[in-house]
């Protein structure tokens, strides 16, 4: 009983986020769901699969659109990259099916210049992780974005505290 208890716990630890096949995919953004959730359509040469994709920006979490700061972000990643070509760096497919990417317009890395702005925090378990860290402390210590608030509450716990989101 506790190894199947244990296999059930491994098997839902590894659906979470799936390792995807890593790919390079140029495209345009056409909508803005959220500070880190865009709707991407890849180019027509691209033989994607599907005629869109849902792609979360990886290694940031922003605020939910309820949250404070939360409008904030929307727009400023809709000023960044809404109906410009951007391209995207796939590094897995989480449990909604969203593709999680790093997005990149031009040699603007999206998710890193959120961070930067205070209008997301970082989520990096990879060797960004130093960078987008550094990246937060400036934002912090400089009262950027969210950081302007005394204690902002992260979206991690946000959605915790408000569980009718279906991210």
């Amino acid at each position: 009983m506790k190894q199947a208890f244990t296999l059930w716990c491994l098997l839902m630890l590894t659906s979470i986020v799936l390792p995807a096949r890593a790919e390079v995919i140029h495209g345009v953004v056409i909508a803005v769901i959220d500070g880190d959730t865009v709707l991407f359509r890849p180019d027509p040469y691209h033989p994607a699969r599907r005629a869109f994709l849902k792609v979360r920006l990886a290694d940031i979490d922003a605020p939910e659109n309820d949250q404070p700061y939360g409008n904030l972000a929307a727009r400023a990643l809709t000023a960044r990259v809404l109906h410009r070509q951007v391209v995207i760096d796939t590094v897995a497919t989480d449990i909604y099916g969203r593709t999680i990417a790093h997005v990149r317009r031009g040699e603007h890395e999206i998710g890193a210049e959120m961070v930067q702005d205070g209008l997301a925090w970082t989520a990096a378990r990879s060797r960004r992780a130093r960078k987008l860290a550094e990246a937060q402390r400036r934002a912090r210590s400089s009262g950027r974005g969210l950081w302007q608030d005394a204690a902002p509450v992260p979206p991690w716990v946000w959605r915790r505290t408000h569980p009718a989101h279906g991210h």
